[in-house]
């Protein structure tokens, strides 16, 4: 098992700690309602130290992003940032992933903690031009500053005008008396904040310095049990819930993150996939009737035939009701059709809604 530089902290302060994508990982302090709503209403901080990342470099580094993903990296400028997956040969994902432009010849790729070598022996088998790959992730500490009350709490520890910074867009500077520190705006939450990333050794005094400057804005730090509920209201996907090497990106709503202005990997299958039209679709769905719906819960219609499974599921703790996402037949994705979830052999009614749930 795996420590993030900041393990000892976590402990410290008390946190339930549990063996996640190989590292040992807080999900919980005070309880997941109390920090959902803390993220919601003023501004909370997660350890994330456990995602991967790789410096991708060179005169061939553009054209092996834009072999290996399926957003248009071209598109990109210094400081942006985009959401992109890496498409397999099989008509699956991957990995979802954050491409950030450094400059014209130097991309940083940001995946998931549990994919991080399998992303990097993906992405060196079309490594043909030799470009440079570093991967940075066992020595990157990377902290997400989420809530409203984020750019506030955290201003006094730079000179990057934080309220001013878009979405999507990530700068380099001096943080909280570290140099070369990268502060991106991308967020899993729904809540606004910023993402801060530094090398190990300078995670302890980062982390201190956040605590010290977001005091009186009651900043406190949160697991990864909310951070799974924050981005659930959103409706944004989970690799190995939602989204893994067997689920079609076109099923799964992430046609507008895979661009055929270019050819990258199965991009000619999935074109025509998306041609043909896909036989179902991610939804997210709200229950009518008490129940929780939970990860490979059938969903079943009226007349109890499968029409397809839960892949996410959980308690709003914004909404005060059971949310969940999930894959049905096409014909049963309308919004506002009524659906039924199967939860220990009874038939809990749901209908279809809109994404994101919390707005």
């Amino acid at each position: 098992m795996k420590n993030t530089a900041l393990t000892d902290k976590h402990i410290s302060l008390g946190a339930k700690m549990v063996p996640f994508a190989g590292y040992n990982m807080p999900v919980q302090y005070e309880g997941i309602n109390a920090e959902h709503a803390t993220v919601r209403k003023s501004v909370g901080v997660f350890d994330v130290s456990h995602m991967g990342e790789f410096i991708i470099k060179g005169d061939n580094a553009l054209d092996l992003i834009q072999r290996v993903v399926s957003n248009d990296a071209s598109k990109l400028y210094d400081g942006k940032v985009q959401y992109a997956y890496l498409p397999n040969e099989n008509g699956g994902i991957v990995d979802d992933l954050l491409v950030y432009r450094i400059d014209e010849k130097t991309y940083m790729l940001v995946v998931n903690a549990s994919n991080i070598e399998k992303d990097w022996n993906w992405i060196q088998k079309f490594n043909t031009d030799g470009v440079e790959m570093h991967n940075i992730s066992e020595k990157t500490s990377l902290l997400a500053v989420q809530g409203p009350k984020a750019a506030e709490a955290l201003q006094s520890l730079t000179e990057i005008d934080l309220a001013s910074m878009e979405y999507y867009t990530f700068t380099k500077g001096k943080f909280a008396g570290v140099d070369n520190v990268v502060v991106s705006a991308t967020g899993y939450t729904g809540a606004g904040g910023f993402e801060i990333y530094c090398d190990n050794e300078h995670a302890e005094a980062v982390w201190d310095a956040v605590f010290q400057a977001g005091a009186d804005y009651q900043i406190k730090p949160i697991g990864l049990g909310a951070r799974d509920t924050l981005r659930l209201e959103m409706g944004f996907c989970l690799y190995g819930n939602d989204i893994d090497d067997t689920t079609s990106p076109i099923e799964a709503g992430l046609g507008w993150v895979t661009k055929f202005t270019k050819e990258f990997t199965n991009s000619a299958a999935l074109k025509a996939e998306k041609e043909a039209g896909v036989k179902r679709k991610l939804i997210g769905f709200e229950m009518i009737d008490r129940g929780i719906p939970r990860h490979d819960y059938e969903i079943v219609d009226a007349q109890g035939n499968v029409i397809g499974k839960v892949t996410s599921g959980t308690q709003s703790p914004s909404l005060q009701k059971a949310i969940g996402i999930g894959y049905v037949n096409k014909d049963q994705a309308k919004e506002g059709n009524e659906i039924f979830i199967s939860i220990r052999n009874n038939a809990i009614k749901a209908k279809v809604v809109k994404f994101p749930f919390y707005k």
